[in-house]
């Protein structure tokens, strides 16, 4: 039987501060309780505190979250850590349900799939992966790749998924064959940030050289966006694999998302957000920068934006408001992923904690 581990309910925050410290005990079946402490011993170059621990107790690893995603019924959460697993946890408490193991290395990217009850994720061993988030079993693996994946979209409903990685392709995978449908694109730079939207009418996706395998299932009609190191973004008709544009910028861009059928937003690795109208590309809509932090993620919401920074700033803008909404607590903690349903929003930070915001109406 385990031993029950009890700690200091706020010992998250107070390891985060240089000689911090959180006590914590343990009751091992039949023998005397053991009493002891962690303490930060400082925070290293990668943000992650440096905790030993008194006698009688081991700190064996420190892991951060990488990514994290609400499910569609807003039931369910998943997070992604550098440890090479995954938590499915109740959204509405944090509770834990299931772990999912099978990555080597870190995990970079996690999300649900329309149905809430299955999950897609990416990791630094090229590997892209598909669970169950009922017994937390891996059903299918996707390999090709020969570099870490960085991000990863749905199509529709899930029969198709699209992967971006360090390699410097986007590739089309059928998950009912667990098959590569073709590399859409390769660039010669890594692929940070992929999105997948619907194209307004007027926007001309070209047609493809090839007929589309059957096994293509809802690509038509749809833009495929990737955010590169090589400060460009780059459209592309997921169908066609013909470009529809490529916007160069002033750095690396991290992330990018659909707002419409025509309108986008991608974020730099200087803080500069982009937003950009597919339909004239040349020159964006508008620039908004709040600081030089790199923008490390966007999410559409409402009639407006979620943006977070790696100085710790998460803020929402609204399009017919003249005013940002912050979310503060991450303190200058790189903020990596947003995710939202219904009125609550979830950031995952570097300081490992998941935090959850209840928004009043706007």
């Amino acid at each position: 039987m385990a031993a029950p581990l009890r700690i200091q309910s706020d010992w998250a925050q107070a390891l985060r501060k240089d000689e911090g410290e959180a006590w914590l005990s343990c009751h091992p079946p039949g023998k005397p309780t053991l009493y002891g402490s962690l303490t930060c011993q400082g925070i290293g170059q990668d943000g992650i505190p440096e905790v030993t621990a008194s006698e009688g107790f081991i700190v064996n690893e420190i892991n951060k979250i990488t990514c994290l995603d609400i499910s569609s019924g807003g039931g369910l959460g998943v997070s992604s850590s550098t440890d090479g697993s995954m938590k499915i946890w109740q959204a509405s408490n944090g509770e834990l349900r299931r772990v999912l193991e099978g990555h080597v290395f870190d995990v970079n990217c996690c999300r649900f799939f329309p149905s809430g009850l299955v999950v897609l994720s990416g990791g630094m061993d090229a590997q892209l992966k598909i669970w169950s988030a009922e017994d937390a079993s891996c059903v299918v693996t996707f390999k090709g790749h020969k570099g870490g994946i960085l991000d990863t979209a749905i199509v529709d409903r899930g029969r198709n998924v699209v992967s971006g990685s360090r390699d410097g392709t986007a590739r089309l995978w059928d998950c009912g064959r667990s098959a590569c449908l073709g590399v859409i694109a390769d660039c010669g730079s890594s692929i940070n940030g992929v999105a997948v939207g619907a194209a307004d009418n007027s926007i001309n996706l070209g047609s493809p050289e090839h007929t589309p395998s059957e096994r293509e299932v809802g690509t038509e009609s749809k833009m495929l966006l990737l955010a590169r190191e090589d400060k460009k973004l780059q459209c592309l008709g997921l169908q066609s694999r013909q470009p529809v544009f490529l916007f160069v910028g002033s750095d690396a861009f991290n992330c990018c998302t659909f707002l419409s059928g025509f309108l986008l937003l991608a974020g730099t690795q200087d803080g500069n957000i982009y937003q950009l109208d597919v339909r004239s590309p040349r020159a964006p809509v508008q620039v908004i920068h709040r600081s030089g932090a790199p923008v490390l993620s966007l999410l559409s919401f409402r009639d407006g934006f979620i943006a977070s920074q790696g100085d710790g700033s998460c803020f929402i803008v609204q399009q017919d408001l003249d005013y940002l909404i912050e979310l503060t607590g991450a303190d200058c903690d790189p903020v990596f992923k947003v995710a939202t349903w219904e009125k609550q929003i979830y950031t995952c930070c570097r300081d490992g904690l998941v935090r959850r915001y209840q928004l009043s109406d706007l």
